[in-house]
């Protein structure tokens, strides 16, 4: 088994080689099984005394097989890189549940599932080496929006909280195996922040570093995250956190995506990732776009050079992945601009001062 520092080296030869294949929807697959309540608590959790149907990061822990069976299914799809199943394995978002005490256990099954699946198929093609991106989703709180439209200056978090939060999610996923930390569905750029500052401290604190993605959600047609930021003032807030690579997920489908993606692939000077859904949902909720329809919209933006890793997010199978994965297939991958020295800042709106 290679370590993770041999993974990092064949990770940044592959990113300027070809075009990377992220995989999709954990949630979408797990919808499939029809889990009911004694599912989800399995033996472990058969007393605990809140509804635990829906929350999917405990699964890793109560239904490992159907993780790691999803996990499998999007690497023989032909996904390079897989998500651990802990979108919301913060003990924030677990709080819900009153499961703060099983974060750990959480994010660090979720890493080791991921890295058993990771590894059955790197050891099948080690020409192909397979990557895990621990997956740091953004809460169920915003630190820049108050929840109460009665009162603006109310914040139901602090940054302090979103930090700890995000540090303890940090190390278990280190220890159970990711390769990369993957801080996504970014609705408020405080919030990333409060992750990528818990991440930088880890990694002063233990000596490793690991590569960093990050993964904003531009919320409607007003081609800005929720807190307000447009592409590139998003992109200016965070760029401090030198990521492999910047991009966008979830909210729009890739036809809608693709201008801020394009956006991205002009300013940034790291790699760009887009994991868009499958469309946009129906009246019910659910994704119509079908594999080839997705996989046409990223082919062209692939033409274009405008990514470098592509994927799916909400309502894409791995249907949706194999046929991105045929689609981008020998597509040469976009070269990062070298960029001029500027002062760039950054509000609502991006603010450049040429040297």
């Amino acid at each position: 088994m290679s370590t993770r520092a041999h993974r990092l080296e064949a990770l940044q030869q592959a990113l300027t080689s070809r075009i990377l294949v992220l995989d999709g929807a954990i949630g979408t697959m797990i919808q499939r099984h029809n889990l009911d309540e004694a599912a989800f608590r399995g033996a472990r959790f058969a007393a605990h005394a809140k509804e635990l149907k829906g929350n999917n990061d405990l699964l890793n822990l109560t239904q490992p097989e159907i993780v790691l069976d999803i996990h499998r299914a999007y690497l023989a799809a032909g996904a390079d890189i897989i998500e651990t199943n802990t979108f919301s394995g913060t003990s924030i978002a677990q709080a819900d549940y009153g499961l703060e005490s099983a974060v750990h256990d959480i994010n660090l099954e979720g890493a080791r599932l991921a890295r058993q699946a990771a590894d059955e198929f790197t050891a099948r093609t080690p020409d192909k080496p397979r990557f895990i991106a621990g997956s740091i989703g953004p809460t169920n709180r915003t630190a820049s929006i108050s929840p109460d439209v009665n009162d603006p200056g109310f914040r139901n978090v602090t940054f302090d909280q979103l930090r700890v939060a995000f540090r303890a999610q940090t190390e278990a996923l280190v220890a159970g195996g990711a390769d990369l930390l993957l801080v996504e569905t970014i609705i408020d750029t405080l919030n990333a922040k409060a992750a990528l500052y818990a991440i930088d401290e880890f990694f002063e604190e233990t000596g490793e570093r690991l590569p960093v993605m990050i993964s904003g959600t531009i919320t409607d047609q007003s081609g800005r995250v929720l807190s307000g930021q447009t592409a590139e003032a998003f992109w200016n807030s965070l760029r401090h956190a030198k990521p492999i690579s910047i991009g966008f997920n979830c909210a729009l489908g890739a036809s809608q995506l693709r201008p801020y993606v394009a956006e991205l692939a002009r300013i940034a000077d790291t790699f760009v990732s887009a994991h868009p859904n499958a469309g946009l949902p129906n009246a019910f909720g659910e994704y119509d776009e079908q594999p080839h329809a997705t996989a046409g919209h990223l082919s062209g933006w692939a033409k274009d050079g405008l990514v470098n890793i592509v994927g799916g997010c909400c309502g894409t199978t791995p249907e949706h992945i194999k046929a991105i994965a045929e689609a981008v297939s020998g597509v040469a991958p976009r070269r990062p601009p070298e960029l001029a020295p500027a002062l760039r800042l950054s509000g609502l709106e991006p603010f450049k001062l040429a040297s």
